[in-house]
């Protein structure tokens, strides 16, 4: 017997996050871990039981959701593009408008032309085929470049691009594919074709707006107005999103991909009410919805759809990669401020994802039915576009990003809260051992002090947006709170644990940790202690004062443990150049070869 329902959905979900972790652990892609976990036990268990190896597949999702399969997806697609909208912040493009605006319209229009001429040439499809081939692949997909841009992390303005064109690209792809596949029996009458995309562009535009405005601005009013508790914003959110997403949908086919991006963008730039814990909830929505979606997607294919994958594909595949999208960027870009470097970034990075893979299936059930011979093709076509542009763009476009230095180097800096004298000893120390630092204080003095030592400095809250909006913090990637306050570290610790990841938000240990429970901040506001669980603020302070100083040393050899902890180390650097911070919870081990930096004691008189 099969697997049932129970097995195969939490085969489904168990795989996708175990992808999503083991990606993350390796610095692979995980989309396209994702991908090959998914043709694995689709048609991999599918090919097994061809051959006598297997009794069932593990997952096939076509008779695990029957005619729930589609519309799940769409679902799916327009909670990741709501997400995506969230994150469209229009003061990041604010130099760079014109180029996503090219990118979305003459670029697209330069990739469609090339794909349907490709198709046509290269693959030998029907014209009608070609088209569609041509209107679906026009996407990039946020469902690919999100986490894409999450693994290579590019600095600069094309991080930004290629988000926002991921985000806008995805409906309009959607409909032209649409848009196309109504027309296919009227390719031979031009005036009605054309009659056909200007009503639907108008109508999809319109009721698209219409609904994804409206949801987020009645949200907005409800949250302005304190009518929805906040236990319930992220529940009651996720049911105006879906609401417009349908109702857009029912005034107008594929439209409701436009509300759901269009509702996102709308929220992520007005200033009337805070959305921030909405994005973390949608945002870890959106890796769970992921996860399942290319799994599932991969699982839908059968052997023999892939064996009608041809040397020819192939071919296309590297057209596509090699020509259309570098002539698609370098048209966009002309006259724009991008340097040669962006610009070729954004020529290596264009992975097709969900919307293509959704769209082309339903349309190549339809064509069959309506007697295209070719409309078998079209599944094979647009399935190995979606695997070689993500097995090609993932793994070369983080090398390619830190050829280019545009990836955010490995080594990440320091963010310091606190311009005291122990934030700036701590300061110089991790500077001169070569890692990127940034103090960050309100205090005039104590940033100029910082300033003479020569640190770069912030001078502001360490919790305003204007830091996270306006510093460059490519190279920064962790937090030290190091301020007296444990009230301002705690803060701290909890603005930036979103943006640097729990694991990398450190502060001092309290005073009073051994204290009461009233006297305690809560364990969820605060980073990871430092150091040791004596060495608190006012203890670091007085033996700087005594004349102990931070000092680096080398290793010729594997020390005792009993000697780590004589000289009671701060921080460990191993021969990878990667530092350790000592915190109480992880004790400092070092090898010959790793270095440290710890409190020297002053030199005997």
């Amino acid at each position: 017997m099969a697997l049932n329902i129970l097995e195969q959905l939490t085969l489904i979900l168990v795989l996708g996050i175990a992808a999503q972790w083991v990606a993350w652990s390796l610095r692979f892609p995980a989309i396209l871990l994702l991908l090959l976990t998914g043709l694995a036990i689709g048609p991999g268990t599918k090919w097994l039981v061809q051959i006598g190896r297997m009794q069932h597949p593990l997952l096939d999702p076509n008779t695990l959701f029957g005619d729930l399969l589609l519309p799940v997806i769409s679902m799916f697609v327009a909670i990741i593009l709501f997400e995506g909208g969230l994150t469209l912040d229009f003061r990041e493009i604010a130099s760079t408008r014109a180029v996503v605006l090219k990118l979305v319209s003459i670029g697209a229009i330069v990739t469609g032309v090339l794909i349907v001429l490709s198709a046509r040439f290269i693959l030998h499809v029907q014209w009608p085929i070609a088209v569609l081939v041509g209107a679906i692949l026009v996407v990039t997909g946020p469902t690919v470049i999100g986490p894409l841009l999450r693994h290579v992390r590019p600095i600069g303005p094309t991080g930004p691009i290629l988000r926002w064109e991921g985000i806008i690209i995805d409906p309009i792809g959607a409909l032209l594919a649409l848009l196309v596949f109504a027309g296919i029996p009227l390719h031979g009458a031009l005036g009605g074709l054309t009659w056909l995309i200007t009503i639907s562009v108008l109508k999809t535009v319109v009721f698209g707006l219409l609904c994804g405005l409206s949801g987020a601005a009645v949200l907005m009013l409800a949250f302005r107005r304190f009518l929805v508790p906040d236990y319930l914003q992220n529940a009651v959110t996720l049911m105006f999103l879906l609401a417009a997403f349908t109702g857009a949908n029912t005034l107008q086919s594929e439209s409701g991909l436009f509300a759901a991006a269009a509702m996102g963008i709308l929220l992520a730039n007005q200033r009337y009410v805070t959305i921030t814990h909405i994005s973390e909830f949608k945002e870890s929505l959106s890796v769970l919805l992921l996860s399942m979606l290319f799994i599932v997607i991969a699982a839908r294919l059968d052997t023999a759809q892939l064996a009608r994958i041809r040397w020819d594909h192939l071919i296309f595949i590297g057209v596509l990669i090699i020509i259309v999208r570098p002539l698609s960027v370098t048209i966009s870009t002309l006259g724009s401020s991008l340097s040669w470097r962006e610009r070729v970034f954004l020529c290596c990075m264009a992975p097709r994802g969900v919307v293509a893979a959704s769209v082309s299936s339903i349309f190549a059930l339809r064509l069959a039915e309506r007697g295209y011979a070719d409309a078998r093709e079209l599944l094979p076509i647009v399935f190995s576009v979606i695997i070689g542009t993500v097995a090609v763009y993932g793994m070369a476009a983080g090398p390619i990003a830190r050829k280019l230095g545009l990836a955010k180097p490995e080594k990440l800096g320091f963010l310091i809260a606190g311009a005291n004298a122990l934030a700036i000893a701590v300061g110089v120390a991790l500077r001169d051992a070569g890692y990127e630092v940034l103090v960050a204080d309100t205090n005039r003095s104590n940033i100029d002090t910082a300033r003479r030592a020569g640190l770069p400095t912030y001078y502001g809250s360490i919790s305003s947006r204007h830091l996270l909006d306006r510093v460059e913090l490519s190279g920064i990637g962790r937090l030290l709170a190091l301020t007296s306050n444990e009230a301002v570290n705690a803060i701290a610790s909890l603005h930036f644990a979103r943006h640097f990841g729990r694991s990398e938000i450190y502060q001092l240990a309290p005073a009073n940790a051994e204290g009461s429970h009233r006297e305690k901040v809560a364990s969820h506001f605060t980073g990871r202690y430092l150091f040791h669980k004596n060495f608190t603020y006012e203890e670091l302070l007085k033996q700087l004062r005594s004349g102990k100083t931070l000092e680096l040393i080398k290793l010729e050899k594997d020390p005792q443990p009993e000697d780590l902890e004589k000289i009671s180390p701060l921080f460990v650097t191993n021969s990878a150049g990667m530092m350790n911070v000592v915190t109480t919870d992880s004790p400092p081990a070092a090898k010959a070869g790793d270095s440290l930096i710890y409190l020297k004691e002053p030199a005997a008189k």
